[in-house]
């Protein structure tokens, strides 16, 4: 018998995605109770389970968000009474108010709500934005000389402030007051400012710890709007803005996060801001029926919208999905900060004017559309770079460091997550702003904390700042080759080879069969999905590749098939921007998500692949490792003979013809050995069809003859 060609040796002519496949333990005993008590799918129980729900009671509470009572913001945030009065005591004698905001999502949706909400409760009020390219991140002494020199007497930090000890301290000295809102990490020194809100300062059990920065913007804002008796028509349009930040910063979706964006989905189709609608005209997004409960229109704390009946259950309420604003709304919005004028969106979300909504939603348009070209320009560039400079010593360095010229940093932290899927690596990226000083993005894979791999380079950097998976920096230029090897030297102590893979999370097998409305239907409960609530993913083992093509900028548009007890179910799939693995195998393995397609008036259920692998039989291989299986076969009216044996500890399938010609392949390989001896033996792609239905025959007799046995 031919020995098969070691992968190492061989190269591949197909690529497949470079994945570890990490599936959950099936709890069926429990996922049955929880699916009788709750009437609802073992499929979606399982999901339950898999999110950390543990009694009949936790699924409850995560089903029905509503029905938790929270504790009160003002008793969890230690500042939040003294930052409500030193905002009330600015109102009542029109001290002026200055925000300084981020250029990013959270940031900008955080600015544009205080600035609405302290406009509508009195306050004079105006704000500042760091330029992306000339200050960076977060509030500075330039920002604070401007803003002592125009007359203000309160700073109030959105998103930013909370390593900001000099620029802070600064203004302390000039007399001015300090709020800072925050959610980032927080840093061995506090600024010294008047009041700090940041829910890292509060207990991890509180269900405000997850909050973003939009989210303290909002507590804030609602506590101000309480304090002051002025709630009427303020909730909304802030809720508004606080779940387009909330899912644009990928901020976590459980607690206080969960509840009211869950609301504020079901909100954002009806809501008067002409910002939000000229956004969902412009973006294309359409409101899907839900067949969920409906929400209490009201803030915490027990101020209620006007007009609203907190008891009432609102059938078929028209709501958003997560993924509307995570792909349409929240790109365009973190468009305008990359590579725009904050201003753009400022004044969108905070115009009531639908003229001027337009013109400014239509900007965005324009910007997202040059930032989608420009990602794509410099992703091909960087990996090119990566491909000749450093991916044959990336086992041992176990991270990446990107550095090029003429790159536009407001872009690269796109493409560092790129990087990551591509090569399962953290990636650390960056761009020269002059001859001496690069400014760079930072992200991370599971195993590697951002931010404490920067705090490890301290010394080489000028500003840096994140948290466990992304994060941002800047140094000297001459520092990089140190940087570069202290990062190298960080990667190996908290990375072993087997992390080198892209993780794909799967949460339960699905067969074809049972896919359908009712199941969609239900996995809505689970919504919204987002960071730390994930949406569900499903894996079918064996599946036919019946059609596929390329489409649009190099997604591979999939029919897909599998047959059960002699019937075969087909759906249609999805791959974004898998043009490097076209064409997939005839048959494989699929993990992916689903997703409702509505065309013509008429709703589908599809795939969105996220990961595909050869398939394994693995039930076939393992056996094989006490005894070897062989069997005969018949196949197009020849007659073979096939056998699964160990080599060099390895398994290997066998298949020979009345002829003695060999065909040879290990699982996971797509590349097998054919010939009559190892001598004469040629490479070849087992996934093409010939020698993929030729190996799928000898599979399934191997497994009829296992199932006898």
């Amino acid at each position: 018998m031919l020995d098969i060609a070691r992968s190492e040796t061989s190269k591949p002519r197909r690529r497949l995605p470079n994945q570890r496949w990490q599936i959950y333990p099936q709890k069926a005993e429990f996922a049955q109770k929880l699916a009788i008590s709750n009437h609802i799918s073992p499929i979606v129980s399982q999901l339950l389970i898999n999110r950390g729900i543990e009694t009949l009671e936790a699924a409850q509470a995560f089903l029905e968000p509503e029905s938790l009572i929270l504790p009160a913001p003002l008793e969890e945030f230690p500042d939040l009474a003294l930052s409500v009065e030193l905002l009330q005591n600015a109102i009542a004698s029109e001290e002026k108010i200055a925000i300084c905001g981020d250029y990013d999502a959270d940031g900008m949706t955080s600015t544009a709500l205080l600035l609405r909400s302290l406009r509508a409760l009195g306050a004079k009020v105006d704000y500042a934005i760091p330029s992306r390219m000339h200050d960076g991140y977060g509030i500075n002494k330039r920002i604070v000389e401007e803003f002592h020199s125009e007359g203000v007497g309160i700073i109030l930090t959105v998103d930013n402030g909370i390593s900001a000890v000099e620029p802070i301290a600064r203004a302390r000295e000039l007399g001015l007051k300090v709020i800072v809102t925050d959610h980032h990490d927080i840093p061995q020194q506090l600024p010294p400012a008047n009041a700090i809100l940041n829910p890292k300062l509060i207990a991890e059990s509180s269900p405000y710890h997850g909050v973003a920065g939009v989210g303290v913007a909002y507590i804030l804002a609602v506590s101000l709007a309480q304090q002051l008796g002025e709630t009427r028509g303020l909730i909304q349009p802030m809720l508004a803005l606080f779940t387009l930040g909330t899912i644009a910063d990928l901020a976590p979706l459980t607690g206080v996060n969960r509840r009211w964006v869950k609301r504020g989905l079901q909100l954002l189709p009806k809501s008067h801001l002409p910002g939000i609608q000229a956004l969902i005209q412009m973006a294309g997004v359409q409101a899907r029926e839900q067949g969920d409960k409906g929400t209490r229109g009201q803030g915490e704390g027990g101020a209620e919208e006007q007009g609203s009946n907190p008891k009432s259950k609102i059938q078929n309420l028209k709501s958003l999905k997560p993924e509307d604003i995570g792909f349409k709304l929240g790109p365009r919005i973190n468009a305008i900060g990359r590579i725009g004028d904050p201003q753009i969106v400022i004044d969108l979300l905070t115009t009531d004017d639908m003229g001027i909504a337009l013109e400014r939603a239509m900007q965005c348009e324009s910007v997202n559309q040059q930032r989608q070209e420009m990602c794509e320009q410099i992703e091909q560039e960087a990996i090119a770079y990566v491909e000749t400079e450093f991916i044959t010593s990336l086992p041992q360095d176990r991270v990446l460091v990107v550095v090029q010229p003429n790159w536009h940093h407001g872009v690269i932290g796109i493409v560092a997550s790129r990087l990551v899927e591509r090569y399962g690596v953290p990636v650390f990226i960056g761009t020269y702003e002059d001859d001496t000083h690069i400014r760079g993005s930072a992200r991370g894979i599971p195993e590697f904390n951002v931010f404490e791999a920067l705090q490890a380079c301290h010394d080489l950097l000028g500003k840096y700042g994140g948290h466990k998976a992304a994060g941002g920096f800047s140094l000297p230029a001459p520092n990089l080759a140190k940087m570069r090897s202290r990062l190298i030297e960080f990667a190996n102590q908290c990375l072993e080879p087997q992390h080198l893979k892209p993780l794909l999370k799967i949460d339960t097998e699905v067969n074809f069969s049972e896919i359908n409305h009712q199941l969609y239907q239900q996995l809505n409960t689970l919504h919204p999905c987002g960071i730390d609530n994930p949406d569900p993913v499903f894996w079918t083992p064996n599946v036919q590749v019946v059609e596929q093509q390329i489409v649009g900028k190099g997604h591979i548009k999939l029919t897909l098939a599998q047959t059960i007890e002699q019937q075969q179910y087909k759906i249609k799939a999805i791959a974004w921007r898998w043009r490097d693995y076209y064409p997939l195998p005839s048959r494989v393995d699929v993990a992916y998500k689903l997703r409702e397609n509505h065309f013509n008036g008429n709703t589908t259920i599809e795939m969105e692949l996220i990961g595909v692998r050869l398939p394994t039989q693995s039930h076939l291989f393992l056996s094989s490792s006490t005894r070897p299986l062989t069997t005969k076969f018949e196949y197009k009216q020849r007659h073979y003979t096939c056998g699964i044996f160990q080599q060099n500890s390895f398994p290997e399938l066998r298949i020979k013809n009345s002829e003695g010609k060999v065909l040879v392949m290990q699982p996971g390989h797509t590349i097998g050995l054919l010939g009559n001896s190892r001598e004469d033996a040629k490479e070849v792609d087992v996934c093409e069809p010939q020698y993929d239905s030729i190996i799928q025959a000898a599979l399934q007799a191997l497994s009829v003859l296992s199932s006898k046995s």
